[in-house]
């Protein structure tokens, strides 16, 4: 339950669930000290306290069948109408758990698009293999659908894309936006500081939009294994007092609320929790076009811009426009809180409600 995408879907659901008087049970193959997200003093938490990497494959082999065992100790115990595993390993280790078992509906939920992620050959052929026996599969976007029915034995696919509460909770670790932010308007960006994000290149647009924007500031809020270089890069450029890396914030939706502009660079997304939160939260955005995600929660010229995917010409060309124009950003922030009903809790919820009501019968 650390601060990601799929924690932060599990801690919405499981929270709205718990406030309707569900019986709701976390379970997490990770220890509780790793946890971020607060969930419902109503919410049974269990850690198996089994995560972890294998230094080969005999180790991985021992390891993952301790999980599955684990697993299906607890599926027992708590006996479950119906079990959701969040990401491709977690609904693979359900699908072997609940084998044999009976009167339980099993759910798989993929939390990114599959063929962006590669799990390896060994983890794809189980994938290809054991979704069949889950009783359904989840996407968040048609694409990841059509893969899914192309590449594995699903029986059942369902589309349902992630929530965007309003407001969001407020827990630790505060942060104060104004504090950091000297009086500039803000450029927002959020997400784990990997790859993934491209971040460096998001800096390197940056520091050339400085020289037309110099009243406005880049903020990066999260933390990651490329923190490290993403600080040598900004100090590099002497713009530390106009990028900043303030780490993890347990009130999103206040930083949300301050910035001018949300900004995401991912090479690729399932779909994006902190894209549809800054525009639920009143703030237009720009993002990379890239698969999937985006394209479902940006209106193009509606509520923000879509550029081509990597293309940083296109982006600093867009980010410009709406920086330039603080008429056409309120345009597009007062037509992007449309998101709160487009991606509410109980819009999402009962996708899921309705799914499983499927399953039961």
């Amino acid at each position: 339950m650390g601060n990601g995408g799929a924690e932060r879907v599990t801690a919405n659901l499981a929270n709205h669930w718990a406030e309707k008087g569900w019986r709701v049970t976390v379970v997490t193959l990770a220890s509780r000290s790793l946890d971020f997200y607060e969930l419902h003093p109503a919410v049974n938490r269990i850690a198996l306290d089994l995560a972890g990497e294998s230094g080969n494959a005999f180790v991985a082999l021992a390891r993952n069948l301790r999980r599955v065992f684990a697993l299906r100790r607890v599926l027992r115990q708590v006996q479950p109408d119906v079990v959701l595993a969040m990401m491709s390993s977690a609904n693979i280790l359900l699908a072997l758990a609940a084998t044999g078992l009976k009167r339980i509906a099993t759910v798989g939920s993929e939390r990114i698009h599959p063929p962006q992620y590669p799990l390896g050959s060994i983890w794809e052929s189980l994938r290809a293999d054991l979704y069949g026996r889950l009783a359904a599969v989840t996407s968040l976007t048609q694409e990841s659908a059509a893969w899914l029915r192309q590449h594995t034995k699903a029986k059942k696919i369902a589309v349902i894309p992630n929530a965007a509460p309003y407001p969001l909770p407020v827990q630790q670790p505060y942060l104060e936006p104004e504090i950091l932010l000297g009086g500039r308007r803000m450029l927002l960006a959020v997400g784990r500081l990997c790859e993934q994000k491209q971040f460096d290149l998001l800096i390197r647009v940056f520091q050339r939009l400085l020289k037309e924007f110099p009243d406005w500031a880049l903020v990066i809020l999260g933390e990651g294994p490329d923190r490290k270089a993403l600080e040598e890069q900004i100090q590099g450029a002497d713009l530390s007092e106009r990028i900043l890396l303030p780490g993890r914030a347990g009130n999103i939706g206040q930083w949300y609320e301050a910035a001018d502009l949300y900004v995401m660079t991912s090479r690729f997304e399932g779909f994006p929790n902190t894209l549809a939160e800054a525009m639920a939260h009143g703030c237009a955005a720009v993002s990379f076009d890239c698969d999937t995600g985006p394209r479902d929660i940006i209106r193009h010229e509606v509520d923000g811009l879509l550029v081509p995917p990597g293309d940083e010409v296109a982006l600093e060309n867009s980010l410009s426009r709406l920086m330039a124009d603080e008429t056409l950003r309120r345009q597009f922030a007062d037509r992007a809180i449309e998101a709160r009903e487009r991606f509410s809790i109980e819009k999402i919820a009962g996708m899921w409600e309705q799914l499983f009501e499927e399953l039961r019968l």
